[in-house]
């Protein structure tokens, strides 16, 4: 009897099994022949356009914009490469590229040079910020776009550029011929100490070998001096490939730990990424800063060192990106890059912040939910979350510039400044000991005066709106006198702003001289030395008991309007 009972329950699972197998094949059948039709559709519609309609039409761009428009159907990830975006796919995938090394940037009618990358082609040849670009290969550059021109200098290793440009305060064009080369873009723009003791690494981008130039730089600080903490600045970072990522994190944990686990559709999206090799280094005080830029691998390690209490995560709240692409390669040297799964970090916790996938409508696409975050426990029991990126240990918000400082550099009157700086001055003193003078200050405050320089601030444009609504509203005349004297003391408050927000205005044109003079490196030093989210950072690796009940779970972070912790 209890055979026959088995004997019915197998039964009756295999006919379930076979119905259920049934469905998927059906639906599977009926996915297939919609993809024929539509195909058959699509294929036939685009020959019938170059048969009959009324002018000539480019198939090639037609099928693009088709593309394109499916797409943006789906998640903002998936996205279609053609052939003539090989070299920004480059760029995108591998941070390299056919080119000069510059940075451009359109001014006016012209594009401008801002930022010539040292040891690269433009550098080399003479190239400076503030050249203005007349002409690429004889073609007139006047009204292109920073991506017109962008497109125009990248070619071809080997190739030649012949530009015609014209320096800043000089009114004649010279000739400038640049060969191209292969222009990596480096995984660490910036590595060194900023306190004794304390390493910092710089890490922009999860390219191919990011980890093992983390591996060397770490070796490096090591070697220059004893090693009591280090910092890993992940800010901006929007991520890359997904095994450098596993990779770095393994710089800091130990063999067979699991880092992050993908699952999508099919069964080659399902993987699990343990780290391969013995650390480097398993208990060093390690700060990972990250910002809302902060995404993808970047949310992997910095989501790995958090679940596994391996250190502390100081900054902004990430930007919550979960998802894995894949490239797959279509005929005639495009692409396309898919979303094939979401991604779930060493607690279980996906921390993907919009959903691009609820059934609401086709790709309906929404915020999760308050009611449907979900809590995690990291190793050591502390509680974090899903839904939203990876949520700090520490929240420090990041410095918030006052407007006329960011008028002052968005308007360009700084690059400007400094670019007759650079006429008057072959060389500065070094990164460290470089500051602005009264005088330098003084004869910035002269070069401001002399030009058309305004902005609007939060007061006026508040007024403005107050200004409207009461003459909408018929108040106007009993308060528009009130009105009037209000904005000329503002007027006047505003002569007051150079001065009352000179420190902020001062570091911007103290890294933007030495920007000119020591490049990318020193850049990112100079703006280190005054970064109050790394003051922070040093703060906490300096205090081994702060640093260890943030670990621990005993310290309580706080969500806070100063930069300094407590």
């Amino acid at each position: 009897m209890k055979s026959m009972k088995t004997f019915l329950r197998l039964q009756y699972a295999l006919i379930i099994f076979l119905f259920l197998a049934t469905i998927q094949v059906g639906a599977q059948e009926k996915n297939n022949f919609e993809l024929s039709k539509n195909l058959e559709i699509y294929a036939d519609l685009l020959r019938q356009l170059n048969l009959n309609y009324a002018d000539d039409i480019k198939p090639g761009e037609l099928n693009t914009t088709a593309i394109n428009a499916m797409l943006e159907k789906l998640d903002p990830y998936t996205v279609y490469v053609p052939e003539s975006k090989r070299e920004d796919f480059e760029l995108m995938t591998k941070g390299e590229y056919g080119g000069i090394g510059a940075l451009i940037q359109q001014q006016g009618d012209y594009v401008i040079i801002t930022e010539p990358y040292e040891e690269f082609p433009a550098q080399k040849a003479g190239l400076r910020a503030g050249d203005q670009i007349m002409s690429i290969d004889g073609e007139s550059a006047k009204g292109k776009t920073t991506t017109e021109v962008s497109d125009k200098l990248k070619g071809v290793p080997g190739s030649e550029c012949i530009l015609h440009i014209k320096r800043y305060g000089d009114s004649l064009t010279s000739k400038v011929t640049i060969v191209r080369e292969k222009i990596k873009i480096p995984n660490i723009p910036y590595s060194g100490f900023v306190s004794q003791g304390v390493g910092y690494i710089s890490l922009s981008q999860f390219n191919p070998n990011s980890a093992q130039d983390v591996r060397n730089a770490f070796s490096q600080l090591a070697t220059d001096q004893p090693l009591k903490g280090l910092i890993i600045d992940l800010r901006g970072n929007g991520g890359g490939l997904l095994n450098e990522a596993v990779d770095i994190v393994n710089i800091f944990v130990p063999k067979n730990e699991l880092v992050v686990t993908t699952k999508g559709k099919t069964k080659a999206s399902i993987q699990t990424h343990v780290t391969r090799n013995k650390e480097i280094d398993g208990s060093i005080p390690l700060v990972i800063m990250v910002d809302n830029n902060s995404a993808s691998a970047s949310e992997i390690v910095a989501g790995a060192i958090q679940d596994l209490d391996r250190g502390v995560i100081i900054g902004e709240r990430t930007y919550g990106k979960g998802l894995v692409q894949n490239i797959v390669p279509l005929p005639y040297n495009s692409k396309v890059k898919i979303t094939v799964a979401k991604y779930y970090i060493p607690s279980g916790r996906c921390i993907q912040a919009i959903d691009y996938f609820q059934q609401d409508g086709p790709m309906a696409v929404a915020k999760a939910p308050d009611s449907l975050i979900s809590a995690f426990k990291t190793r050591k029991g502390r509680t974090v979350y899903d839904g939203g990126g990876i949520t700090p240990d520490v929240n420090v918000e990041s410095r918030i510039f006052n407007q006329i400082s960011g008028d002052l550099y968005s308007q360009n009157y700084i690059f400007r400044f400094v670019n007759d700086f650079v006429l008057k001055h072959d060389s500065i003193a070094s990164i460290d000991q470089f500051q602005v003078t009264d005088s330098l200050f003084d004869a910035f405050k002269s070069f401001v005066s002399l030009q058309s320089f305004d902005y609007k601030t939060e007061t006026e444009s508040l007024l403005s709106r107050i200004e409207s609504s009461s003459t909408r509203e018929s108040y106007y005349a009993a308060i528009g006198d009130q009105l009037g004297v209000m904005k000329e003391l503002i007027k006047e408050e505003k002569k007051k702003d150079i001065d009352k927000h000179r420190s902020e205005i001062e570091e911007m044109i103290r890294v933007e001289i030495i920007t000119r003079y020591y490049y990318q490196k020193g850049k990112i030093k100079a703006a280190l030395q005054n970064d109050p989210e790394i003051r922070d950072a040093i703060e906490l690796l300096e205090n081994k008991n702060q640093y260890d009940s943030v670990l621990n779970g005993t310290y309580i972070a706080k969500i806070s309007d100063t930069t300094h912790l407590e």
